[in-house]
């Protein structure tokens, strides 16, 4: 019985070890060379989302999908790419929430329409209470 039960937790722990066995990227933890395109690559990062944590930016993540990420920022500097051209490519790969810069598009205008809406609507009920009582 001892050892069925242990034969069962090597099978649950076994995908476990193995999701740590993959190696970081080479850029994912150390800097180009170039100081500017190091702080160009930096300064996008820190407006990049890690997906998997999501509160954080991609300069700020340990986890090993930011790292991935700034491996591509870092490499796509280092051949010269703008680094809006980055965003773009990762927005298309990621989706929009990926950027900390929210972009209108045609499925986002209503992010940016309906708080404004609200705040009118407010604003004329606020008006006319107190034009009534006035």
């Amino acid at each position: 019985m001892r050892a069925l039960f242990a034969f069962l937790m090597a099978l649950v722990a076994l995908p476990l070890a193995a999701q740590n066995d993959i190696p970081p990227a080479p850029y994912a933890y150390r800097q180009l060379d170039d100081p500017a395109q190091e702080a160009a690559a930096q300064d996008l990062m820190e407006t990049l989302r890690c997906l998997k944590c999501q509160s954080q930016s991609i300069a700020d993540s340990d986890a090993s999908m930011a790292g991935d990420m700034r491996h591509q920022v870092r490499i796509r500097i280092a051949a010269g790419e703008e680094p809006e051209d980055i965003r773009r490519w990762l927005m298309d790969r990621y989706g929009d929430y990926v950027s900390y810069e929210p972009v209108m598009s045609a499925t986002t205008w209503p992010l940016f329409a309906i708080p404004v809406l609200l705040a009118l609507i407010a604003a004329l009920l606020f008006w006319r209470r107190f034009r009534r009582r006035a």
